[in-house]
């Protein structure tokens, strides 16, 4: 695939076999080198995220990798891809670019780019949005503030310089999210003792994730997802498959005393899970887990313990949101989960992610005394 560029040995090739897959993976951690913050992730997880093999996404989407090279080494890249249900305005199409990863280099900026938007605009897209990393209910955004501080699990983290490039291709805010920061072992606001030690609500039930009926569990978790945040910037649905996938990824790690069902006279009606922050235990094992990544991974997880979790995921039925009871739920959910944390040892949360106009998430947050501690900015341009 030619471009014009002042560097006649920069090309740009797409991913089409396991080879070129394991070096797009790869290259983040080289180009992160360097830093003291960067967690490299599982190669075995991100083959599976980025293979139609083994991600449902691509059930419901269309993906390009795409490589920039030089001199027959790798020096950056990006995907392309469209989301069939993501929401489309009247008249427009947008697709969406994503896992942008490049050398501070204007050159290998504008190839990638141009790469990604031509394809987009050869399937008829007139908007470009992102990054996803592949979906907007997967890692989402690029870090611009907060590099300082590790990404916690499921959370991305990027060279300071890469915004910068990234609007120098012509791209400009759409939206922020951030990630707020807890200390759980801190005294709670005088505004939500109030709340909670009224008490739960007559007719209101928490309880925790059980664990014999976990695949109805996850089931009943989704649909309360998929109601929740259906009225939310970009919302995309979480279809059965992923569901499956979900479940699947995270029952080795997921832990049942930090995942909380409240029920609203006999109905699932909200949800809370604090997973823990795997990035704790594999920080030093360079996405390996041969010969003795396992090992050292079980020990860290099951013996040794971790000290910090984020919160990927919460919600209320809409039903219930307006309602005096419903309101009450956020504040329940995250002290009975703070409770449970503290006892197996957490000291660390985080919030992640809150769109900037989500007020009321932003409300409970910072009412949980959570302070914004990292901002991921999704990028848009016509096309």
């Amino acid at each position: 695939m030619p471009f014009d560029s002042q560097d006649a040995d920069l090309r740009v090739i797409p991913v089409r076999t396991r080879a070129q897959l394991a070096r797009f993976i790869r290259l983040p951690a080289r180009l992160n080198a360097g830093d003291p913050h960067w967690i490299t992730p599982l190669m075995m997880e991100r083959e599976e995220a980025l293979s139609p093999r083994t991600n449902p996404f691509f059930e419901h989407a269309e993906v390009q990798l795409f490589l920039a090279e030089r001199a027959g080494r790798i020096v950056g890249r990006i995907s392309a891809q469209i989301d069939a249900l993501a929401p489309q305005a009247e008249g427009q199409k947008t697709g969406n670019f994503g896992l942008i990863a490049a050398e501070d280099d204007p050159a290998v900026f504008r190839v990638l780019f141009r790469a990604a938007e031509d394809w987009l605009r050869d399937r008829g897209c007139t908007r470009s949005l992102g990054p996803f990393n592949l979906s907007i209910n997967e890692e989402v955004g690029l870090l611009v503030d907060g590099f300082d501080t590790p990404p916690m699990v499921m959370m991305g983290h990027d060279p300071a310089y890469t915004g910068a490039r990234v609007e120098d291709q012509g791209y400009a805010k759409a939206k922020d999210v951030y990630a707020y920061v807890c200390d759980p072992t801190a005294d709670l606001p005088d505004v939500v003792v109030r709340r909670v030690r009224r008490g739960l609500p007559a007719g209101v039930v928490l309880r925790e994730l059980d664990m014999s009926r976990y695949d109805e569990e996850v089931v009943s978790l989704t649909a309360i997802l998929n109601d929740a945040w259906a009225g939310n910037w970009g919302f995309v649905p979480t279809t059965e498959a992923e569901t499956r996938q979900l479940a699947k990824a995270l029952k080795p790690v997921i832990e049942k005393r930090m995942t909380l069902f409240a029920e609203i006279d006999g109905e699932p009606a909200g949800f809370i899970v604090l997973l823990p922050n795997v990035n704790e235990a594999i920080a030093d094992l360079k996405g390996k887990l041969l010969p003795f990544g396992w090992a050292k991974l079980l020990w860290r997880l099951k013996v040794r313990g971790l000290t910090s979790a984020r919160v990927p995921l919460m919600g209320v039925k809409r039903k219930f949101a307006e309602t005096m009871r419903g309101q009450l739920l956020p504040f329940h959910l995250m002290n009975a989960g703070r409770t449970a944390s503290l006892a197996l040892g957490y000291k660390r949360f985080e919030f992640s992610w809150v769109l900037e106009e989500n007020l009321p998430m932003r409300r409970i947050s910072e009412a949980m005394g959570a302070t914004i501690y990292k901002t991921y900015r999704i990028y848009e341009k016509a096309l």
